[in-house]
């Protein structure tokens, strides 16, 4: 016998002879005593009471101690049945009271948080729609993603069996129309059933959904997905109450049923008005944002209760979580607030399981884009004041607390959570892992588990008019073409998110193609290496582009789209360049931010209104602090409108050491190209900055140039001590990375430390400055790239981007210049046999095939290294006086030693010289 029936066959034992006497004296029992008789423990014994109550099998009476009894007892002796589900009271006398009446404070609909307050009004819609004569009004409710109808449905369904409008055993089915969007036939043939024959792989009659909800309530989730056919079936059957299955011809079949549809779309733009006419009750769910601050408050506390019941221990939260949460909810509403809630629960269950007998909470252990929600909410002083009114420093949520509301809730887990970490728990903690260990690997777990299940509450499809506002309807419909066509490739439903990018993504390249403006592309070499399936998909997208409109793509375009593809198949979690936008007014800023979350989702962007009437000096603060929480290590970029704003950039930089580029003159699609960039195209700071910084919309429009720098010649100013030696190599290096993109435009000019300021000022008057190269930042308005950058990360990049960006037409150069040019430079001084530069070009194909085998793109500092090394160790082949390798060969990595062999095979057909094994062992150790 399971642990749940020996506890209820306790119970029912007791209360078999029961009459209202004894039911008075006794109350009930206690989790303590049915423990002690028992013999199970306490906390098992209150989770298994909890279990019974949510089947309907006891009643709860919150005394002290909380005290259950039979459900059957009870109606027994008051000879009725207790409609209401999961029953508590406050005392057994409430029992004696209950009565069906449909005005009684105990309806269903009082479980519902906002019952009196912001749900005040659709709950008295609901009611009247159940009443009405003879069998309730039809009802569309609708609503953001996470609001709560199916929810507020489950709860119309209980109300109509509360006031006997319904059976107990009446049918309430719930159907989404979405999962058969794309193939209307099955969706019809789900709805009405369809007969033997009525299409392909019909092999014999079936019922459909109408049939049976015959008596009951159909729940018709995302009810704009019905084809229009599948309206009209729908709104004669609302008249009639007959239908006809799929296939036949005559509507000679008759069901009872109430319709409840619910949507995330605005009705007028997404049904058939025919549809809408026959829908006489519109219900309208509040966002989570619309909610009252003390709505939000006991939602949270529910959600709470519930993961306290689960795992059956008490939860301590700082009041900052509690903000945090409230701030953080920008999508999902009540369903992402609970995902939220159920990681953080998770990972502070990971962290009590060996010391604590509850759980604990804090600020400081909440992920990054929850804590962001804290800072949010600073922004709205009136809001934060009425949360703290209802808080105290702490909130303690009991395991005895629990009351659930449905059974029909979409968002919970479909798994033990906890029992998931403590199980793999237990394992790690067997094979000999550490505490350290165990809570990393756990974390991810945690992590993967709820983003996985929770990834389709992000899949925001509502509003396709959003879009619309923005790219034009015949690249949008071309955007869900390809998208369609990718579906069927990777075999996996994209969300609207996707959409969105693709078609902010092919606006933009088109628009700057029809414009003639230069197409400004940053440095994302080597992407497509590990990408081969979403390349070839990106090929295919490249065609339809070509023959929709009639274009030529670029090659890069396509390692562009790879890109954007390659976010389908995997959770980005790289860090991105951070964004803040901040404008005067009182909401402009939020506004515009809140837009760009809903259509990206964006976690890395923040938004701060500027009143006014507010010091500019506290404004200056509060982006401090803005930055120093978003900032990523890849430094914020600051979107501003006009006036003081526009000059906060480098203060910033100056007091957070954080790298900050400001743009003015913000607008929404600015934003949104900024976080498309940021975070699609994984692009620098740099990149996005001047990528960006002349943006003017998605549209057509052609902005008339009025900056008169452009009329000056271009110039990049390398920098060292004295403005030679270094300096002369610098300019060497960097104008061959210039050379032959834009014909003698751009001028290298070496300048000294000790007149800079004044060398700056002199070139200004004759040349518009777009970089500057060397040993110390000049700190003016344009990109810095230091020595070692240049050489030994990502300069050359930056300084090819810079260039490409400068509105010119650029033929593609042959990459890694600095790398050649130090590389001969070097071997020049070694090498007497062989020729220098012959042998560079060799090296650099040789550093090529040996990337590719070992699928590792080598940044400048390793390749220069890797070249030289091997330069020397053919001339140490020349002359037969190779290293010899003393250590162990067999513990180096086979793998890298036999791409190497496979790279060495170039030698032996350019030059006739081919490496020894042992010096392949020296270069497989600078490898490792």
């Amino acid at each position: 016998m399971k642990r749940i029936e020996k506890i209820y066959q306790y119970i029912t034992k007791i209360t078999e002879a029961f009459d209202l006497e004894n039911l008075k004296d006794k109350g009930g029992f206690s989790a303590a005593e049915i423990s002690e008789n028992l013999n199970i423990l306490r906390n098992n014994v209150s989770m298994e009471l909890n279990g019974l109550l949510r089947m309907d099998k006891i009643i709860k009476i919150k005394s002290r101690p909380v005290l259950y009894i039979d459900k059957k007892c009870v109606e027994r002796i008051l000879d009725k049945k207790l409609e209401a589900t999961s029953i508590e009271v406050k005392e057994i006398d409430e029992l004696f009271s209950k009565n069906n009446n449909g005005n009684s404070e105990n309806s269903p609909f009082d479980k519902l948080i906002g019952s009196k307050t912001s749900l005040k009004n659709q709950i008295e819609q609901a009611k009247a729609a159940i009443l009405y004569p003879p069998n309730g009004l039809h009802t569309l409710i609708v609503g953001q993603t996470g609001v709560g109808k199916t929810l507020f449905a489950s709860m119309m369904y209980n109300q109509a069996r509360y006031v006997n409008k319904l059976n107990e055993d009446s049918p309430f089915i719930v159907f989404n129309c979405a999962d058969y969007y794309n193939n209307p036939q099955l969706l019809i043939s789900h709805l009405f059933g369809h007969t033997k024959g009525a299409y392909t792989g019909a092999d014999g009659d079936k019922a459909g959904i109408v049939e049976k909800a015959n008596g009951g309530i159909l729940f018709l989730d995302e009810i704009h997905r019905l084809p229009p056919e599948g309206q009209e079936m729908l709104f004669y059957f609302m008249d009639t109450g007959k239908f006809n299955r799929l296939g036949e011809t005559e509507r000679n079949r008759d069901s009872c049923v109430l319709i409840i549809g619910a949507t995330t779309e605005d009705p007028n733009s997404s049904l058939l008005k025919t549809f809408i006419r026959r829908i006489p009750i519109i219900i309208t769910i509040p966002s989570f944002e619309d909610r009252t601050v003390k709505d939000k408050i006991d939602l949270i506390k529910f959600l709470f209760s519930n993961e306290a019941h689960r795992v059956n221990k008490t939860i301590k939260i700082e009041d900052e979580v509690v903000k945090a949460l409230i701030g953080s909810t920008s999508y999902g509403n009540v369903g992402q607030v609970k995902s939220n809630i159920q990681l953080i629960c998770a990972k502070g269950f990971l962290n009590s399981m060996n010391d604590k007998d509850y759980i604990e909470i804090d600020f400081k252990s909440l992920p990054t884009d929850i804590k962001n929600g804290l800072f949010y909410l600073t922004g709205k002083r009136k809001e934060m004041e009425e949360i703290s009114n209802y808080l105290d420093n702490q909130l303690i949520i009991t395991a005895d607390g629990y009351n659930e509301l449905s059974d029909t809730d979409s968002y919970d887990l479909p798994f033990n959570l906890y029992k998931i970490i403590e199980d793999k728990a237990a394992i790690l903690k067997e094979g000999g892992a550490d505490k350290e260990y165990i809570n990393n690997f756990i974390t991810t777990d945690i992590n993967v588990h709820i983003k996985s299940f929770y990834n389709r509450v992000k899949n925001n499809e509502n509003d396709r008019n959003k879009i619309l506002k923005i790219v034009d309807e015949d690249i949008l419909k071309f955007s869900e073409e390809v998208m369609d066509m990718i579906e069927k490739k990777v075999d996996k439903k994209l969300t609207y998110r996707f959409l969105y990018a693709l078609s902010l993504h092919l606006s933009s390249f088109l628009n700057r193609l029809k414009t003639k403006k230069t197409l400004k592309y940053t440095s994302i070499d080597g992407i497509i290496d590990d990408k081969r399936e979403e390349f070839n998909i990106a090929l295919e997208i490249k065609q339809m582009l070509e023959k929709r409109f009639n274009i030529v793509v670029p090659e890069i375009e396509v390692t562009y789209l790879t890109l954007l593809l390659s976010s389908i198949q995997e959770e980005k979690n790289n860090e991105h360049v951070a964004i803040i936008v901040a404008t005067h007014g009182s909401s402009t800023a939020t506004s515009m931010v809140d837009v760009a979350k809903k259509l990206l989702g964006s976690s890395n962007i923040e938004a701060l209104d500027m009143p006014l009437e507010v010091n500019p000096t506290e404004i200056l603060e509060r982006l401090i602090e803005k930055a120093k929480e978003i900032d990523r290590g890849k430094g914020v970029l600051l979107l501003v409108d006009m006036g003081s704003l526009a000059n906060f950039g480098t203060v910033i930089s100056e007091k957070t050491g954080i790298k900050v580029r400001t743009v003015d003159m913000v607008s929404t699609p600015m934003v949104l190209e900024a976080i498309r960039k940021a975070n699609i195209l994984d692009m620098d700071i740099e990149g996005i900055y001047y990528s960006i910084k002349d943006f003017r919309g998605y549209g057509n429009r052609e902005v008339a140039e009025t900056d008169t720098d452009t009329k000056k010649y271009k110039a990049i100013i390398t920098i060292c001590s004295t403005g030679e030696g270094t300096a002369e190599k610098l300019k060497d290096i960097v104008e061959n990375i210039v050379a032959n993109k834009e014909n003698n435009t751009i001028e290298v000019i070496p300048i000294g430390i000790r007149t800079l300021s004044e060398s700056i000022k002199n070139i200004e008057k004759r040349y518009k400055i777009i970089a500057s190269v060397g040993v110390l930042d000049p700190k003016i308005e344009v990109p810095f790239i230091s020595i070692e950058s240049l050489i030994g990360g990502d300069g050359e990049a930056i300084l090819s981007n810079i260039v490409n960006n400068k509105n010119s037409f650029v033929e593609e150069k042959e990459e890694n210049v600095v790398s050649k040019k130090i590389c001969e430079d070097s071997l020049n001084q070694f090498l007497t046999y062989l020729n220098p530069s012959k042998v560079t070009s060799v090296l650099f194909d040789f550093i090529s095939v040996l990337e590719k085998k070992v699928n590792i793109k080598f940044n400048n500092s390793l390749r220069i290294r890797l070249m030289v090394h091997v330069g020397c160790a053919l001339e140490r082949m020349v002359i037969r006086d190779g290293l010899v390798y003393k250590d162990d060969k067999n513990k180096l990595d086979k793998k890298i030693v036999n791409s190497i062999n496979e790279a060495n095979k170039l030698f032996r057909s350019s030059i006739n010289v081919e490496l020894s094994e042992d010096e392949i062992c020296y270069i497989s150790e600078m490898l490792k």
